[in-house]
């Protein structure tokens, strides 16, 4: 049968060689690809709403005064499948991809396809605090990148289908093509030429038609404008800026230093009990913070606060609206402990849709803070509330054009192209200059692994040393003699450099030809003299797992050596040369630069 198999995929593909061209075929396989990305997220879709309808009819608890307990029961399932079916560290939706990208030359195992349709319906059907796109994304990425393998597809291509199909899944889920196009721009820094725009634009809308076929005309926010921008409020949306602004610099340092205190606990079972009773405790007195957060958005909207807040236990205030505002900010500061919780407690999810959920509550605390202050202004709530979303997406993201575009498509509010602009704008700046990295690429930026619109750095994020490393070096010790040098290591040798290492095998110096040229002819010194007499200590000393491309560029330039050792765990592993490190440079930077031909 496999046999059979793997004569049907010869013929195809030497009739697909001989007659369609590669960039022909790369657009056929953006439109499949958007097909597939859109049923992934149609599936994430119906699989969490159909958690969540279970949930509402009682099948699990009758009492819905205990649905604040309900996550942690999520995150325990979320718990169990990783240990004994995934097993393997869970990985986390737009990051893990950008990580195949920059180290993996976009290779991504096939676990990742089905494991975020299990883990975040789980997750968010259960109440968790986070979003579906992330693992719409990564499920769709991998998708791509296997059916790219299967065909195989280089890497560039599939770098771009990648792309392609998170276009298609952003698409889907908030049937915004342009946004979803934009997306893929600046969240994976695609250079915008023709090779890559079309096969964007062919997965997007494949994508979102997907999404039509399966949900119909079904969308994620009821709301049309009612009241066009006014030039009064520029001020008041240039204050909404600021606010995002720093509520985004809050979301992203806030987001890593809980991350990094869910480290002091090293038992999974230890921060799924202590994620669990921190995530419940929020819901009691915040019940908004519950899943996604969809419908909180759609009730602010509609200017139905007392809905979007739900049952709390300030039941008997909220007719006081200072009561409603501090609720409101409570959760602009709260959902992103809940959802960076979530995660930490070891469930699966997304960071985007929380940001909305943020900047739909900032937005509208801010307009009613205007309405209520008695100075006699009045801006629009509803209108904020979108405004404030794009805020939080530009600063947190670091995208303001997707900010900008994504609320515009999915609430028809074209008319508030103006303050979209000045809000995320304004938000971009403030957060860019704080924070120099996204929740998404920070941890890649400091490890100099991070693909960017910076061809060079780009190339890199993409080497590894394993690319350049060479390995078949004589080596000598400390206490050999010049003559057992020149017999057992010179005259076997084809290099003119020699490692010296010690019993455990750490690199103590260098000899060189160079070295012993002036003793190597005189017969007279083969017992006399030691290698520890003429070694050499390296120039620098590059460390595997520890120094990226870069930092190996940078100690080629500052030492201004053409050799240097690479060492692994305290012991000598081989070397790196200048000339193949800058023959494989120029060779990765043409592959990346060029553009294929029909």
């Amino acid at each position: 049968m496999t046999d059979q198999f793997n004569r049907v995929f010869k013929r195809f593909f030497r009739w697909r060689y001989k007659n369609i061209s590669n960039k022909t075929f790369t657009q056929i396989l953006s439109v499949i690809v958007g097909f597939l990305a859109g049923l992934v997220s149609v599936t994430l879709k119906n699989l969490t709403y159909f958690i969540e309808s279970l949930l509402e009819k009682g099948i699990i608890f009758s009492d819905n005064q205990l649905y604040f307990v309900i996550p942690i029961i999520g995150l325990t399932l979320v718990f169990l499948y990783v240990k004994y079916v995934h097993r393997e560290k869970l990985e986390h939706g737009v990051s893990s991809v950008l990580f195949s990208l920059s180290r993996k030359k976009g290779i991504l195992s096939v676990k990742q396809i089905y494991t975020p349709l299990i883990t975040a319906p789980l997750t968010v059907g259960f109440g968790g605090s986070v979003g579906l796109l992330g693992p719409a994304v990564a499920s769709g990425a991998a998708i791509s990148s296997n059916f790219g393998r299967l065909l195989h597809i280089n890497a560039k291509t599939r770098t771009l289908l990648i792309a392609c199909a998170s276009a298609g899944a952003i698409a889907s889920i908030f049937q915004s093509p342009i946004a979803a196009i934009i997306f893929a721009v600046e969240v994976f820094s695609l250079d915008l030429t023709m090779l890559s725009v079309l096969p964007l634009l062919l997965a997007s809308i494949s994508g979102v038609l997907t999404s039509y076929f399966f949900l119909g005309e079904e969308t994620l926010f009821y709301f049309s404008i009612t009241e066009p921008f006014d030039i009064r409020d520029t001020l008041f949306y240039v204050l909404l800026g600021v606010g995002t602004g720093i509520a985004s610099i809050y979301f992203t340092r806030m987001y890593f230093s809980i991350l990094k205190f869910f480290k002091l606990f090293r038992s999974p079972k230890y921060k799924l009990l202590i994620g669990g009773l921190a995530i419940g405790a929020m819901l009691y007195f915040i019940p908004p913070l519950y899943g996604e957060g969809f419908g909180f958005i759609n009730h602010l909207l509609e200017g139905e606060h007392i809905k979007a807040l739900g049952k709390t236990p300030f039941d008997a205030y909220m007719e006081n609206i200072w009561v409603v505002i501090a609720l409101l900010f409570g959760i602009t500061i709260f959902k992103a402990v809940a959802m960076t919780t979530t995660f930490a407690a070891g469930g699966g999810g997304g960071i985007f849709i929380p940001t909305m959920v943020m900047g739909s509550a900032l937005g509208n605390v801010v307009a009613k803070v205007v309405n209520n202050s008695g100075l006699g202004f009045y801006i629009s709530e509803s209108n904020f509330t979108l405004v404030g979303m794009a805020g939080l997406i530009a600063g947190v993201i670091h995208a303001p054009l997707t900010a900008i575009f994504l609320i515009a498509e999915i609430t028809g509010g074209y008319g508030l192209f103006i303050p979209l602009m000045i809000t995320a704008s304004i938000s971009y700046l403030i957060t860019k200059n704080a924070i120099k990295y996204n929740i998404y690429t920070r941890e890649l930026a400091e490890k100099g692994e991070l693909i960017s619109h910076n061809k060079d750095k780009s190339v890199l994020a993409i080497m590894t040393l394993d690319d350049v490393l060479e390995k078949g070096f004589s080596t000598v010790s400390l206490n050999m003699s010049l003559g057992e040098m020149l017999q057992k290591s010179v005259s076997k040798s084809k290099r003119n450099i020699f490692p010296v290492l010690d019993e455990q095998q750490a690199l103590v110096g260098v000899v060189t030809l160079d070295d012993i040229r002036e003793f190597m002819f005189d017969s007279d010194m083969y017992d006399k003299i030691k290698v520890e007499s003429f070694m050499n200590q390296a120039p620098e000393h590059i460390f595997y797992g520890t120094d990226s491309m870069q930092d190996v560029m940078d100690k080629f330039h500052n030492s201004g050596a053409w050799n240097l050792p690479v060492i692994k765990d305290g012991r000598y592993l081989g070397f790196i040369s200048k000339s193949k490190l800058m023959t494989a440079y120029r060779s990765e930077l043409i592959n990346f630069t060029r553009e294929d031909e029909d």
